[in-house]
């Protein structure tokens, strides 16, 4: 085992703060990355501070990880020492289950293994991105092709890049379809991104009318104020399908109107509060289906960064140093950052040579 410097919470009541983890040594599949860049996800402040209540302390967030190659197992042979790499949500799974087996293992029948916290099921903690370095089998290790003045913004797309992605996907989202993107957060800025190009029709939804110019910016067609009841009347039957970024509990039936027969409202957003039950005719009688996706598979995280390379798609982020993390969640609660916090892991190694 080797000490590394990370940041962390020791409690829900706590600060996250400078703490020493142990990371193993690279055995013969695994990949040891020395992080470059980590991407803050609301999910992490839901970890650090219990709110989901199935915090492992001391917790150290981030999965959303970009970084270099610095030592492989003798049986690696994907990866070389030097390659850019990242790391998402997952760091393992059963691999035996039929989810796994179909390179579903975000959907593992057993758990997959958080990047941190843990097995879903219980089980030895994990410790995330906010650290210096990481080890990880190389099942779980994908290639970055992006050129190295965009990595620090490829980071966010290792949980809001591949949430969206995997979805739109899914529905065979592409020309001749109209979609819409309800929320232009740290999720829906990378929808809009995204399925503007797979070739759709993009509509943002939006409660904020000020958000029309940036969104547009972002590739959406039309914006619309979902407050707006006429302007949602607009587009009554007309979706093809319909992603769901917001995080916060809200009415449905408004969206399930504006789907087309068979269209989908897919859910990726997990609110604090269940959503209120839908009108059932909002579904029968146009046969529409209400749907939730969790992130990707490894094989289909590989696919959305090599499709987000080829575009040039990255996430429109805000850098800071790991010292400026807490201030940094607070801004997130009150949606202060266009569109996602990157850390830049240099700082932590500054930050220790000072002290």
């Amino acid at each position: 085992m080797t000490q590394t410097r990370a940041y962390g919470a020791t409690s829900a009541s706590q600060p996250l703060a400078p703490l020493s983890i142990e990371r193993r040594e690279p055995g013969p599949h695994d990949v040891k990355i020395d992080i470059l860049y980590c991407g803050v996800c609301h999910s992490d402040l839901h970890t650090a501070r219990n709110e989901w209540q199935n915090t492992l302390y001391p917790s150290v967030p981030g999965h959303e990880i970009v970084g270099t190659v610095s030592a492989v197992g003798a049986k690696v042979t994907k990866f070389k020492p030097g390659d850019t790499v990242g790391v998402g949500c997952m760091v393992d799974s059963c691999q035996h289950c039929a989810s796994c087996a179909d390179g579903e293992e975000q959907y593992c029948e057993n758990g997959f293994t958080g990047t941190y916290n843990g097995p879903m099921f219980g089980g030895e903690n994990t410790w995330g991105g906010y650290s210096e370095s990481v080890v990880v089998s190389e099942k779980f290790v994908l290639n970055i092709a992006h050129k190295a003045d965009q990595l620090a913004a490829v980071a966010p797309l290792l949980c809001a890049g591949i949430t969206t992605y995997s979805p739109l996907r899914h529905w065979n989202v592409g020309p001749g379809k109209k979609v819409g993107i309800v929320g232009l957060g740290g999720l829906g800025h990378m929808g809009v991104k995204l399925a503007h190009a797979m070739g759709a029709h993009v509509v943002l939804f939006t409660t904020s009318p000020g958000k029309q110019d940036d969104a547009k910016r972002l590739g959406a067609d039309e914006v619309v104020v979902s407050k707006d009841q006429a302007q949602m009347a607009q587009h009554t039957g007309s979706f093809d399908f319909i992603l769901s970024t917001v995080a916060a509990s809200h009415n449905l039936d408004p969206f399930l109107a504006l789907l087309k027969r068979d269209g989908t409202l897919c859910l990726v957003g997990a609110p604090e509060h269940p959503h209120p039950s839908p009108t059932v005719f909002n579904l029968i009688l146009k046969r529409r289906q209400l749907a939730g996706s969790l992130i990707g598979g490894i094989r289909e995280t590989q696919e959305m960064l090599d499709f987000c390379a080829k575009h040039g798609i990255v996430s429109d982020i805000e850098m800071i140093a790991m010292k400026d993390i807490n201030g940094a969640y607070e801004r997130m609660l009150k949606g202060d950052v266009k569109y996602r916090f990157v850390i830049d892991m240099a700082t932590l190694k500054q930050e220790a040579k000072a002290a």
